[in-house]
């Protein structure tokens, strides 16, 4: 099991691609990898012939673990074989595998969707009862995944979920005395759940909270789009605005571009802001490199792309690391204002709430405008509190005048 992102520390064969006796050839793709970011295909380091696999689908195997022989085809390359808590998990997940499918199929047509569908996937189905047939497929040549089962699950509606009843020789799924489902964690929830919790135990959070009035941005905004409508190109948003005004405030306050290294603080050069994206599988965090020297249209564009593929968990682990400083916006759920916990190593978040209707003082006279809360979360052993306030208050000045955000 290879190390395929920087916080992986064991990774689920989701499905081989690759039987026994297959002929490899260096770079070709072996098998479908869960990690803790992503779904990820592993490549043959050598041409071989598949010899025996070790791991079976279903299986979280720590890096480093063996997952597959590749020889010869004599059978006499080494024979190295998994510890014996991966073992467990192999068997454990390798049993729902003789189960006999809840509905009668027949047998071309049930042949078929075993050979367009993962392992894990089929285990998954039965588990969320999802007809897998009806399933669409993302992977490789229509294959369907366990990303595509889930989401199968997530978008259907109480007239479609299935009411079967678990086989009577089975066990009940829950315990009798829960009223409640046990549903496993995704590896990135799981890491999610690690990470998150280690960041509020160990850094120091200071929160600080903004109003900011945005009435001119959003007429901004509309000008934009208005332009960018005559030229084809994708709409501008919200976010895409302000990540570009963080990004361009960072640069006026490099104090905030930080990071807290034990007896060092690191203050980055480059700028890269991660935007958090929730996804089926959990939260995501792919980063907009160097976004003080893009324009809001190129980050826009790439915010959509990435955004989409974290969705499909098509993103690459190269880019969903090395962030200096995220953004959160749940303004589009009608959240006014929340806290954020930072995610490290970076040493601060911002979280973006909706824009409202507010009235306020314009001279004598009451006027109608809106505005938007922002509530920044530093760790306060690398962003004293005076410095975040400064830095919120340089952020508000340029979004209040937004055409300074693109000149």
């Amino acid at each position: 099991m290879p190390r395929l992102s920087d916080t992986m520390e064991d990774g689920v064969v989701a499905s081989w691609l690759k039987q026994v006796g297959d002929t490899v050839t260096r770079g070709e793709v072996l098998a479908e990898i869960e990690t803790d970011k992503a779904l990820m295909e592993l490549e043959a380091y050598d041409d071989g012939i598949l010899e025996r696999i070790i791991a079976a689908p279903g299986t979280r195997v720590p890096i480093g673990e063996p997952i597959a022989i590749l020889g010869d085809g004599s059978g006499t390359a080494a024979a190295p074989t998994l510890s014996s808590t991966v073992q467990q998990a192999e068997t454990a997940s390798a049993q729902p595998h003789t189960e006999q499918p809840q509905e009668p199929a027949p047998q071309s047509a049930a042949d078929a969707v075993r050979r367009k569908s993962s392992p894990l996937a089929r285990k998954i189905a039965q588990e969320l009862g999802v007809d897998i047939t009806t399933v669409t497929g993302t992977g490789p040549g229509g294959r369907i995944t366990r990303l595509d089962v889930e989401n199968a699950h997530a978008t259907r509606t109480p007239d479609t979920a299935q009411t079967t009843a678990a086989p009577e020789h089975t066990e009940p799924a829950t315990p009798a005395t829960g009223d409640y489902d046990e549903i496993p964690l995704t590896g990135i929830q799981r890491v999610s759940a690690t990470r998150l919790t280690e960041s509020k135990q160990q850094a120091p959070h200071i929160y600080l909270t903004s109003a900011i009035d945005v009435t001119e941005l959003l007429a901004f905004r509309t000008r934009i789009n208005e332009t960018l409508a005559d030229t084809g190109a994708g709409k501008v948003s919200v976010n895409d605005l302000l990540v570009k005004a963080v990004a361009t405030t960072l640069r006026a306050n490099s104090a905030v571009n930080v990071s807290f290294a034990g007896d060092t603080l690191r203050r980055h050069h480059g700028i890269h802001l991660g935007v958090a994206v929730a996804t089926p599988a959990g939260l995501l965090v792919p980063v907009i490199r160097d976004a003080d020297r893009k324009t809001v249209s190129a980050i826009a564009a790439e915010t959509r792309d990435k955004a989409e593929r974290a969705r499909d968990r098509k993103l690459r682990a190269e880019e969903m690391t090395g962030g200096t400083f995220t953004l959160s916006n749940l303004g589009m759920y009608g959240i006014e204002h929340f806290t954020a916990v930072i995610n490290p190593p970076e040493a601060a978040i911002l979280a973006i709430g909706a824009a409202t209707d507010e009235l306020r003082l314009d001279g004598d006279e009451v006027v109608r405008r809106k505005v938007l809360r922002v509530t920044m979360s530093a760790d306060h052993r690398a962003i004293d509190g005076a410095v975040a306030a400064q830095f919120l208050a340089q952020l508000r000045e340029l979004v209040e005048h937004p055409l300074r955000i693109v000149t």
